[in-house]
C-alpha cells in the first residue's frame, strides 16, 4: 500500500480532534470524509478506517512510540508511524516518519503483548471491573472479541418488504448479504459497503441494527393493537422494530430526555412507513405518571456502559470513568423502579443493556425484584449475550411480568 499525504494529514487531523479536544469519533469521521469531494470509496474507507484502528490501538501505540498524552502532532506522526509499520506499510521518505525505529516497534509489539491490557489496548480499571465480574477467562475472550472489527448488519422493515425480496435488490446493486440463522430479519453483509446511499435504504427498505440488538424487541413478546411504551428511545432503532412487529396496529409511545434524538426518531419513521408512534419528551415526571399502569408491554433500554458494544465505539472506553459506571448503576435502577409503574397488570417489562457486566444487568433485575417497586413482578428469563460466544454485539436482556 502506498500513502497518500492528504489521507494521512486528514487521520491525523482527526486524530488530533479525538484525542486532544474529546470529540466523538463518529462525528469527526463524518467530517474529515466530507474535506475532499475527490476521494473515492478507496480514499474514504482508508481514512475512516485507520482512525477507528489507531484510536482502538490507542494505548498500545503509543506505549510503542513512548509517546504520552497531550500528544502533539508529532507524537500522533509517531503512533501513525506505529501502525504503518505493524501493518507492514512502507512508510514514504517524510520528514514525519524520519528515524522510525521499524525493527524496535515490532520487538517492542511482541514485548508489549504478553499483557492483557496493554495488548487489548484498555486502561487499566476497566481491565480491573471486567476480571472482577467476568473472571479472567472470559473477560479476556471478551475484551480480545471487541477489538475485532463488527460485520454490517441489516434488519429488514417487514412493513414494506421481505428478507429475500430485500436480499435480492442489495444483489442487483452489488451487494452480497447472508441469512443469519435464529434471527428473522436479519440480513449480514459479506463485504462492507455504503449501504445509506442504495434506493432500498431511502425506501425504507431496512435500517442497519447489530444482531444482538434486534433480539430486544423479539424479547418484549408485542402483538398488533397493544399499548407499547418505549422509555429511552433514542433515535428509535428498536422502537421501529417493535412498530413492523406490531404491523402498523395499536400504539407505540416513544419517550427519550432529549429531543433532539426522537426528532431524528420521527424522520426514520416517516421513511420506514411506521404510523403509530407517538414521540414525548421526558422534560418532567408528569409523562411518565400519566403512563402509569397503562402499557401492555414497557422496554427499559437502559443507558449503560456500552462495554458490550466497544467494537463499534471504540473511543468510548477512552471516555469512560470509574465514576460513570458507579452513577450510571444508581440511574439504571431508577429507571426500573420508575418507568416499570407504567406496566399495567398482566403486561410485561424488558429490561436491556448493551453492557456485558453483571453488576448493570442480572444484579440490577435481581435487586428491582426484591425491592418493593418489583415485589408484584416475577423474571420470565433473561438472556446474556458475550461478543466472543455469539460474534456480535454485547447485550443483555430480562423480561418480566407484572402479576395480574
Amino acid at each position: 500500500m502506498r500513502l497518500h499525504r492528504n489521507l494521512c494529514f486528514a487521520v491525523i487531523d482527526g486524530l488530533t480532534l479525538i484525542f486532544n479536544e474529546g470529540k466523538y469519533a463518529d462525528k469527526v469521521i463524518q467530517q474529515l470524509l466530507k474535506r475532499d469531494k475527490r476521494w473515492g470509496s478507496r480514499d474514504r474507507g482508508f481514512v475512516a478506517e485507520t482512525v477507528y484502528d489507531i484510536v482502538r490501538w490507542k494505548r498500545l501505540y503509543a506505549e510503542i512510540a513512548e509517546v504520552k498524552e497531550p500528544y502533539d502532532r508529532d507524537n500522533l506522526w509517531r503512533m501513525f508511524a506505529v501502525w504503518a509499520t505493524l501493518k507492514g506499510i512502507t512508510l514514504p521518505d517524510w520528514k514525519y516518519f524520519e528515524n522510525t525505529p521499524t525493527r524496535k516497534i515490532k520487538g517492542r509489539f511482541d514485548e508489549l503483548s504478553k499483557v492483557r491490557k496493554l495488548r487489548e489496548s484498555i486502561p487499566d480499571w476497566i481491565d480491573e471491573v471486567g476480571v472482577k465480574e467476568l473472571g479472567e477467562a472470559k473477560w479476556t475472550k471478551e475484551i480480545a472479541m471487541q477489538n475485532e472489527k463488527a460485520d454490517v448488519i441489516l434488519r429488514t422493515n417487514t412493513l414494506k418488504i421481505t428478507k429475500e425480496k430485500l436480499q435480492n435488490i442489495l444483489a442487483d446493486d452489488g451487494i452480497e448479504t447472508e441469512f443469519i440463522k435464529g434471527y428473522d430479519a436479519a440480513l449480514k453483509l459479506v463485504e462492507r459497503a455504503n449501504v445509506f446511499v442504495t434506493d432500498a435504504f431511502k425506501k425504507g427498505y431496512f435500517e442497519v441494527q447489530d444482531a444482538s440488538s434486534q433480539l430486544v424487541a423479539d424479547f418484549l413478546d408485542v402483538a398488533p393493537g397493544m399499548k407499547v411504551v418505549d422509555t429511552c428511545a433514542g433515535a428509535g432503532g428498536k422502537t421501529l422494530h417493535i412498530a413492523s412487529l406490531m404491523e402498523n396496529k395499536g400504539q407505540i409511545v416513544a419517550m427519550d430526555i432529549y429531543e433532539s434524538k426522537l426528532k431524528k426518531l420521527k424522520v426514520r419513521a416517516r421513511r420506514n412507513g411506521a404510523h403509530n408512534i407517538d414521540l414525548k419528551v421526558i422534560d418532567s415526571t408528569k409523562p411518565i405518571k400519566k403512563l402509569y399502569n397503562k402499557a401492555d408491554r414497557v422496554l427499559i433500554d437502559a443507558p449503560c456502559s456500552g462495554l458490550g458494544v466497544l467494537r463499534r465505539n471504540p473511543d468510548a472506553k477512552w471516555k469512560l470513568e470509574p465514576e460513570f459506571l458507579d452513577n450510571i448503576r444508581v440511574t439504571q435502577q431508577e429507571v426500573l423502579q420508575q418507568y416499570s409503574r407504567m406496566v399495567k397488570e398482566g403486561g410485561k417489562l424488558v429490561y436491556a443493556t448493551c453492557s456485558v457486566l453483571p453488576s448493570e444487568n442480572q444484579d440490577q433485575v435481581k435487586a428491582f425484584l426484591k425491592s418493593e417497586g418489583g415485589t408484584n413482578f416475577e423474571l420470565v428469563k433473561d438472556k446474556k449475550i458475550l461478543a466472543h460466544q455469539q460474534g456480535y454485539d454485547g447485550f443483555y436482556m430480562a423480561l418480566m411480568e407484572r402479576k395480574a
